[in-house]
C-alpha cells in the first residue's frame, strides 16, 4: 500500500522514474546535485516507490521524535557531524558486515554551493570494492532514479571527469547552488 502511495505521489509531482535497479547485492549510490531539502523528500519517495532498500546518513539533529522514527524506518542512520572522517569508516564497516547492502549519499555533503565534492563516497566504494550507481534527481526534466552504474578505476581523475560529465546535464532544484564535481586537492 505504501509503495502504491509513493508511486502516486511521484506521478502527482510530475516525476518520471528512470533506470534499472541493480542486480548486485552491494553498491554505493550517489545523487547530485544536492541543492534543496526537496531532494531528500523526493529521493525517499522514489526509494519507497521502487522498493529500494538503501541506507543513508542524515544529520543527527533530524532524529527527534517522531521524525527520527520515520527516518530510521526509511533507512536513515544518525550522523554526528562533529566527528570528521568517522562517517566514511562507519560506512565501510557496514559494508564489511553485510552481504547485501546499499548505501546512498550526496557527494556534496550539503545543499549549499561548495568548492568541491567530498571524496567520502569514492573512498567508501574503493575500500568496499563495490560499484557506484549514479542517482539522478533532475528537476528540469522531472526525472528521478538511477542513471547508470560506474565501476571505479585506479585513475581517480578520470573517474571524477566521468562523473562531472554525467552530472553536468542534471539540473537540481536550485542549479546555482550546485557544487562542481571535483575533489579538493
Amino acid at each position: 500500500m505504501l509503495k502504491g502511495f509513493a508511486r502516486l505521489i511521484l506521478r502527482l509531482g510530475g516525476w518520471e522514474p528512470v533506470g534499472e535497479l541493480p542486480d548486485e547485492p552491494r553498491a554505493v549510490f550517489i545523487a547530485a546535485p544536492h541543492t534543496s531539502n526537496w531532494d531528500g523528500i523526493w529521493a525517499l519517495t522514489y526509494k519507497v516507490a521502487v522498493s529500494l532498500d538503501i541506507r543513508f546518513f542524515a544529520k543527527q539533529s533530524l532524529f527527534w521524535f517522531p521524525l527520527g522514527s520515520l527516518l530510521r524506518g526509511l533507512g536513515g542512520i544518525p550522523l554526528d557531524r562533529s566527528q570528521p572522517g568517522s562517517a566514511v569508516q562507519q560506512a565501510i564497516s557496514m559494508f564489511e558486515k553485510e552481504d547485501s547492502f546499499y548505501f546512498g549519499l550526496a557527494p556534496e555533503g550539503t545543499r549549499a554551493r561548495g568548492d568541491a565534492w567530498k571524496s567520502g563516497f569514492y573512498r567508501i566504494a574503493k575500500s568496499a570494492n563495490v560499484p557506484v550507481y549514479l542517482g539522478i534527481l533532475d528537476f528540469e526534466n522531472k526525472r528521478i532514479g538511477i542513471g547508470g552504474r560506474m565501476e571505479l578505476t585506479d585513475d581517480r581523475d578520470a573517474d571524477l571527469k566521468y562523473l562531472a560529465d554525467f552530472y553536468k546535464k542534471i539540473k537540481g532544484r536550485w542549479p546555482d547552488n550546485a557544487t562542481p564535481a571535483r575533489f579538493v586537492q
